[in-house]
């Protein structure tokens, strides 16, 4: 990776590092170093452990001090909607943290997928640790409170700090009368990697179908998609 693309990430997130190792390290994955293990780096995984607290912190201190009659169980729905893969991925890619990770070359053909969102949010937390230890925990803060914070407001706007099955048994019973059914639809693979499928049903008619490696994990990815088929979301 180019030095100028490190310098262009840099002034994309408003902080210069003083150990340019550190920002480096960030978008280290594991595959990469077994592919190369002669590479002067280490992988991203202390770093992510470390930013993942660091993150975890600085929103909760934030929730807690500008809620302050808000009530613990919201403010958890609150933080767990802002720190989940799907939202930081969304902003690890924003600032351009996905061409810059150092892949193996399976993991590199592999843009998109689900694997590749979960390392883009761990290389998102791993920048966060990359920032605590190079500048210092109020960098890190003035860090998060630019790029993580600012999604909060469409958060509670939209309602999205409910969970998607919550969130369509709610609009159906409001906008239908109706309490939605889940039904397991097919099971394929073997016990210790199952995949399930399960559709989501208002009376008879089938909205929308999930898939997942749990009938827990489909259900929701189910209710998610009805979401958006019905055009609640």
């Amino acid at each position: 990776m180019e030095d100028k693309e490190f310098e262009t990430l840099e002034k994309k997130i408003k902080v210069r590092f003083k150990n340019k190792d550190l920002l480096r390290q960030a978008v280290v994955h594991r595959s990469y170093l077994n592919e190369n293990p002669s590479f002067r780096l280490g992988h991203n995984e202390r770093l992510e452990f470390l930013g993942d607290a660091v993150l975890e912190l600085v929103v909760t201190d934030y929730l807690y001090h500008t809620f302050p009659d808000a009530p613990e169980g919201s403010m958890t729905s609150w933080r767990a909607s802002l720190v989940n893969s799907d939202m930081l991925s969304k902003i690890g890619s924003s600032i351009g943290l996905d061409p810059m990770l150092y892949l193996s070359r399976g993991e590199g053909k592999d843009a998109g997928s689900k694997a590749r969102k979960y390392i883009v949010t761990n290389a998102f937390e791993a920048l966060i640790g990359a920032i605590y230890l190079d500048r210092g925990y109020k960098t890190a803060e003035k860090f998060i409170h630019r790029f993580v914070l600012p999604e909060l407001p469409t958060i509670l706007e939209k309602g999205l700090d409910i969970d998607p099955k919550s969130r369509f048994q709610e609009l159906a019973q409001e906008k239908m009368k109706i309490t939605p059914r889940y039904e397991v639809l097919q099971e394929t693979g073997p016990d210790h990697a199952k995949r399930f499928t399960v559709g989501i049903f208002l009376e008879k008619e089938l909205i929308a179908k999930g898939e997942g490696t749990s009938k827990q994990e489909a259900q929701v990815s189910a209710a998610q998609k009805g979401l958006q088929a019905k055009g609640w979301i």
